[in-house]
């Protein structure tokens, strides 16, 4: 795949909101702007007030300096996307409440989306993440939630939202994998799939869950590999687990960014990315039960031998 201006590679990061806190993401998101990559932060835009047992120390758009800060992101260039309305199951009216404050915060609605853990209005996920029969009762086997837990796509449900997820999102995440570079992993890059309507394109992603994850992922020997290969790279990881320590970009993260940065690479958010690759495969793909059945055994194999609830993210 050919790049802009003649970048060898592409690479952007999606970080998940889960822990963020101003405090613990301005430093890299500094180090970011210098090197000259800008990539995508997923937010919560409204407060929990029924409270979380595992994300509660997170901010949302409702603190003041918080949104302050991702507006100046959003300014500088960065990609704003939706990690649901908030860090708990939203019913419809709280999301629509969300996604209007999106809108009139920063003028449009977010194109990107991403479902978070066990928010019963995920869309398609747990084992509906799965087409393939066979392997979707493999995968309901390994999953702790009831079988009926996520219903952002059920018409019916007081957690639907499946029309305006058509209606405002491009691009939905799905499958994460162990390989930096996503052309490696067959039809997973963007496609879409005839039985999941409520989502125009599926992308996947690199998956990295902490600091440790990353460092040990983004290795210089698979980053020299990514740029040899013109690859393209997209990784999820939460930029508010341990990205930062005592104010300051964890050393080997601030090493590998700098590396990064100084090579021919096209560092731009990940829609952006995703309208390019869009473009070049001439409006989309839709995966055949072949295509879609390698890519959902690949994914299962990455993820079954990791603890439950693998389907997290």
């Amino acid at each position: 795949m050919k790049f802009p201006d003649g970048r060898r590679f592409a690479f952007s990061i999606l970080d998940d909101t889960d822990d963020s806190t101003l405090e613990n993401i301005e430093p890299i998101y500094q180090l970011l702007l210098k090197c000259g990559m800008r990539t995508t932060k997923t937010v919560w835009p409204v407060d929990c007030p029924e409270g979380s047992r595992l994300f509660f120390a997170a901010d949302t758009l409702q603190r003041g300096p918080y949104l302050k800060f991702v507006k100046e992101l959003v300014s500088q260039g960065f990609e704003l996307a939706f990690h649901g309305a908030t860090m708990e199951s939203s019913r419809r009216e709280r999301t629509v409440e969300a996604l209007e404050f999106m809108r009139a915060q920063f003028g449009v609605y977010p194109r990107l989306y991403c479902n978070h853990g066990q928010n019963r209005e995920n869309l398609y996920w747990g084992h509906k993440r799965i087409q393939t029969f066979i392997l979707r009762w493999l995968s309901a086997l390994h999953q702790r939630e009831p079988l009926d837990h996520f219903c952002g796509e059920r018409e019916g449900s007081e957690y639907f939202w499946g029309d305006l997820c058509q209606k405002h999102f491009a691009y939905v995440r799905n499958f994460t994998f162990d390989k930096v570079n996503l052309e490696q992993v067959r039809d997973a890059l963007l496609y879409t799939l005839p039985d999941t309507p409520y989502v125009n394109f599926w992308f996947s992603t690199a998956d990295a869950q902490d600091v440790d994850a990353f460092v040990d992922l983004m290795r210089v020997n698979v980053i020299d590999e990514l740029e040899q290969q013109g690859g393209i790279c997209i990784i999820s990881t939460h930029l508010g687990k341990g990205f930062v320590q005592d104010g300051q970009v964890e050393p080997s993260v601030r090493s590998i960014i700098e590396y990064l940065g100084g090579k021919a690479g096209w560092f731009v958010p990940v829609s952006v990315i995703l309208d390019h690759v869009r473009a070049q495969l001439g409006g989309g793909r839709m995966l055949t039960s072949c295509q879609r059945i390698a890519l959902e055994c690949r994914f299962l194999a990455d993820k079954l031998v990791s603890a439950p609830p693998w389907f997290s993210r």
